[in-house]
C-alpha cells in the first residue's frame, strides 16, 4: 500500500510536520494553478504532483479541514477569522488569505516544490505572493490556467457527489462509487453540495470571472501564463498541459509526454 502525505504542515500550519517528508528535488518545480470551479484542478494537481514531485497545496483544503481542527484544538487566529467570514457567507478578505499562506511559508520553500491551488485569487493576492516568494528566493515556473465552457462546467459540477465523512469526491457519470450513494473509502454517505447545483454554479462563475481576467493578465505580463483546454478526459488535459509547458519552455520542461497513461485517476480527498 502506497503511503500518502497528510500535508499537516500546510493544513494545520504552526509547528505541524507532514507525515512524509517530501523528496528533495535538485530543481524543485513551483506552479500556480488557475481555473474556475469544475475544470478539474484537483485531479490535474494530483497528476502533476505525482509526475513532478511537487506537493499539492490547496487553500480550499485548509478551509474544508479547519472545522475539524477547531473542534479538536486551536487552529490559530487567522483560520478562526477566515471561518467567521465563511460562516457569514462572505468572501474571505485578501489580507486574511495572505496571512494564512504567510503562516505556512516553510511549505513555499520546501525542497520538494509546490503546486498552489486556490491562491492567489486576486491581483492583490498575486502581488503579495510575488513579494513573499522574492523574500525567500523562490521563483514560479509557470501559472497553469485551465479553461472550460460554462455548459461543461455545469455538467461536471452538478454530477459531483462528496463524502460526508472523509470528503472524497465522486461523479455520477465519470467517477461513480461502487455502491450508489456510498463512499468507496470510508462507507460514508455521498451528497450533493449546495454550491454544486446549477443555479449556484452560475453565481460562483460570475464571482470567479470578476477577478480571473485581471489575474491572468498579471501573469501573462510576467510570461508565466500557460493556458490549457480542460475538455475531454483528465488524461487528455494532462497531456495537453505537459505539451504546452514544453512548448513554452523546453529547457525547463523537458519531459516525456507519456505520464497520462501511467497515472491513475483517484478521487481528491483530505486525509486529516
Amino acid at each position: 500500500m502506497q503511503l500518502k502525505n497528510d500535508r499537516a504542515a500546510w493544513l494545520k500550519g504552526g509547528d505541524a510536520r507532514c507525515s512524509l517528508l517530501p523528496q528533495p528535488q535538485p530543481q524543485p518545480y513551483h506552479f500556480v494553478l488557475l481555473g474556475a470551479p469544475g475544470v478539474g484542478k484537483g485531479t490535474q494537481a494530483q497528476f502533476l504532483s505525482e509526475y513532478s514531485g511537487a506537493c499539492h497545496l490547496s487553500t480550499g483544503d485548509i478551509f474544508r479541514c479547519a472545522k475539524d481542527y477547531l473542534a479538536n484544538g486551536d487552529p490559530g487566529p487567522t483560520v478562526k477569522s477566515a471561518l467567521e467570514f465563511m460562516n457569514r457567507g462572505e468572501l474571505v478578505p485578501d489580507e486574511t488569505v495572505v496571512a494564512l499562506v504567510a503562516e505556512r511559508l516553510k511549505c513555499l520553500h520546501c525542497g520538494g516544490g509546490f503546486l498552489l491551488d486556490g491562491f492567489p485569487r486576486t491581483v492583490a493576492q498575486a502581488q503579495a505572493l510575488e513579494k513573499l516568494l522574492a523574500e525567500h528566493v523562490v521563483q514560479l515556473d509557470a501559472v497553469i490556467n485551465y479553461k472550460l465552457s460554462l455548459q461543461k462546467i455545469i455538467a461536471r459540477l452538478s454530477g459531483r457527489r462528496t463524502c460526508l465523512k472523509c470528503k472524497a469526491v465522486f461523479h455520477v457519470e465519470s467517477l461513480p462509487p461502487k455502491t450508489d450513494g456510498i463512499c468507496d473509502y470510508c462507507g460514508g454517505t455521498l451528497f450533493q453540495r449546495d454550491d454544486d447545483r446549477p443555479e449556484a454554479i452560475r453565481i460562483r462563475m460570475a464571482a470567479y470571472n470578476k477577478n480571473a481576467g485581471l489575474l491572468k493578465r498579471f501573469y501573462q505580463r510576467r510570461k508565466l501564463l500557460v493556458t490549457v483546454e480542460a475538455a475531454g478526459t483528465p488524461d487528455d488535459t494532462f497531456s495537453r498541459a505537459l505539451s504546452e509547458m514544453a512548448r513554452i519552455n523546453p529547457k525547463r520542461f523537458n519531459w516525456k509526454n507519456d505520464a497520462a497513461s501511467t497515472i491513475g485517476l483517484v478521487p481528491v480527498q483530505c486525509n486529516n
